[in-house]
């Protein structure tokens, strides 16, 4: 399968040039398989819910609208971060969508830094969906922080986790060599370029969006700074193979009945680790 990132720099509360730049993206290369960065069609640094509440727009609205068409005239699927409202909730989103329309909507479980002030944090499990005969999952953005977002994809049986995000902090791409690596998965990591100044708050963004293989491998990377392009063929069932030695599985070898979970306020200096 040919994969894309395209990474740009979003236009504030502009949907539509925002959604004419993906589609002038996707319509310059060939892949099947397209991810976006997190919150592209509007930006991300809100003043407040209420102005949050404005831009955002219902899974029916004219951006998904508009980039299930081209998904249709280009007989490819896309991944694409935007701003859901659902009644009075608010959700950072990504949409699935592909040439037969709307496929599966994500809404962000870890909530990061201001948009715990905007939006209602995902209420949902984490969930796979069809990607052929293969699974693509979903994550967003500050996701990456805990482990346990990508191994539960993993365990769904995603082959592929669709990343968008609007990375601020310096970690994440290379976090995300370890995240493919443990779970034996494509992570494709699009983020966002640029700096968004609103509210009194000045926000830059890392780029470096990167396609990274089951093995640990950095199959394509962007610069720091500047729009781009990625392009990656997939070999898909790279992912089914779990094994790191002929007597070793990434997820076969688990053994849950050790770990233990504990909420960091019941923990107890020198008990159990």
């Amino acid at each position: 399968m040919r994969a894309a990132i395209f990474q740009f720099s979003p236009v504030f509360g502009d949907a539509a040039t925002n959604v004419a730049r993906i589609e002038h993206a996707v319509r310059s290369a060939e892949a099947e398989l397209w991810v976006l960065p997190e919150l592209a069609t509007t930006g991300y640094l809100f003043s407040d819910r209420a102005e949050c509440g404005s831009l955002a727009e219902p899974v029916s609205g004219p951006s998904l609208h508009a980039l299930a068409d081209l998904c249709r005239e280009r007989r490819t699927r896309l991944v694409v971060g935007f701003a859901e409202r659902d009644g009075d909730m608010l959700f950072n989103s990504s949409a699935y969508v592909g040439p037969d329309g709307l496929v599966a909507v994500y809404r962000k479980v870890h909530l990061f830094d201001r948009e715990l002030l905007t939006f209602d944090p995902g209420p949902d499990p984490f969930r796979v969906a069809a990607l052929g005969p293969h699974h693509l999952g979903m994550m967003i953005c500050f996701d990456w922080v805990f482990p346990e977002a990508a191994r539960s994809l993993a365990l769904l049986g995603a082959d592929v986790i669709a990343h968008p995000s609007n990375l601020v902090l310096p970690y994440c791409q290379d976090a995300m060599v370890t995240r493919a690596l443990e779970n034996g998965v494509f992570c494709l990591t699009a983020n966002r370029v640029g700096v968004e100044r609103r509210a009194g708050v000045e926000l830059a963004f890392t780029g470096c969006s990167r396609i990274v293989d089951p093995r640990g491998r950095v199959l394509a990377q962007a610069p720091a700074a500047d729009d781009a392009t990625l392009l990656a063929d997939l070999d898909l069932d790279l992912a089914r193979d779990k094994s790191l030695t002929p007597r070793n599985d990434r997820l076969g070898d688990r053994r849950p009945e050790c770990y233990v979970g504990r909420r960091p306020g019941n923990a107890r200096p020198g008990g159990p680790m």
